[in-house]
């Protein structure tokens, strides 16, 4: 009976440290609808997209707040993971004004190298 008892110890105690951590990851955070940051990439400007929708939030289910083409100018500030588990930029397109998330693989150069910290 020792034996058994002694033999489910290591199992049960492995489920106990195993349970709290698995519950305690958080999921990726993405930026939702309306969430705007400072610039935190001081890299060079002059990135490009060619038509791609600059969106309130890294979703395709926010609001499209411009769209910047391959003519403009784009300064990014910093990337994220959407919900869609895609990476996104949010930026500053130099020729209109407008700030937005655009999805990375719609970038020239897949997006900023700096992350936004959520």
């Amino acid at each position: 009976m020792k034996r058994r008892i002694a033999a489910l110890v290591p199992a049960l105690a492995a489920v106990a440290i195993a349970v709290p951590l698995s519950i305690a990851t958080p999921a990726a955070a993405h930026a939702s609808c309306g969430t705007t940051v400072s610039d935190k990439d001081s890299g060079s400007w002059g990135k490009r997209a060619n038509g791609a929708n600059e969106r309130s939030g890294s979703s395709t289910s926010c609001t499209v707040k411009g769209i910047a083409y391959n003519t403009q100018t784009l300064d990014y500030h910093c990337w994220t993971v959407g919900n869609d588990d895609y990476t996104w930029t949010y930026l500053r397109n130099d020729s209109t004004g407008i700030t937005g998330w655009v999805r990375d693989d719609l970038l020239s150069d897949g997006g900023s190298s700096v992350y936004c910290g959520f």
